[in-house]
C-alpha cells in the first residue's frame, strides 16, 4: 500500500525519526540561499574535487531539508532527509539513490578520512542538486 506523502512522513513522526515542526518560511528561505551558493560554489573548477564535492554534498542536504520542513517535519538523521525526498517532492528511488550515496562517501570521508570521489560522480552530482534545488524552490512558490 502506498501512503500519501503526509501519511508517510506522519508515520515517521509517529515512530520517532522525524520531528514534527511548523512550517518556518524564513527557516526555508535561508536554506535554499544557502544551496544555491553552495551549488554555485561548487560549480567552480579551480576549486579542489574534495571541495568541490563537500559543497555540493552539503547544498543538496539544505535543499532537501527546506523540502522536509515546508510539510512540518524535521530530521536529526541527514541520510533520512534525503530518502524523505520521495515524500516531500515525490521524488523516485532513482533520484534520491545518488544523494543517498553521496552521503555514504561523505560519511567515509567525515569519519574514516577516506574520500573517493570522481570528476563525473562530482558534476553528476551537481546537476542533481541543481534539480534539486529547483523541486524545492517551486514547492517554496507553491506553499
Amino acid at each position: 500500500m502506498i501512503l500519501p506523502a503526509s501519511a508517510a512522513l506522519a508515520n515517521l513522526a509517529r515512530i520517532g525519526k522525524l520531528k514534527a515542526e511548523p512550517p518556518d518560511a524564513r527557516e526555508r528561505a535561508g536554506l535554499l540561499r544557502s544551496a544555491s551558493v553552495r551549488l554555485l560554489d561548487a560549480r567552480q573548477p579551480m576549486l579542489s574535487l574534495e571541495s568541490r564535492f563537500d559543497l555540493a554534498y552539503n547544498a543538496a542536504h539544505a535543499a532537501a531539508l527546506s523540502a522536509l520542513r515546508a510539510h512540518g517535519y524535521r530530521s536529526e538523521n541527514r541520510y533520512l532527509v534525503f530518502q524523505c525526498l520521495e515524500h516531500t517532492l515525490g521524488y523516485k528511488p532513482e533520484q534520491w539513490l545518488l544523494l543517498n550515496h553521496a552521503h555514504k562517501k561523505r560519511n567515509l570521508a567525515e569519519y574514516e578520512g577516506d574520500l573517493d570521489v570522481t570528476v563525473g560522480f562530482v558534476e553528476e552530482l551537481i546537476e542533481h542538486v541543481s534539480n534539486l534545488i529547483a523541486a524545492a524552490q517551486a514547492l517554496e512558490s507553491a506553499s
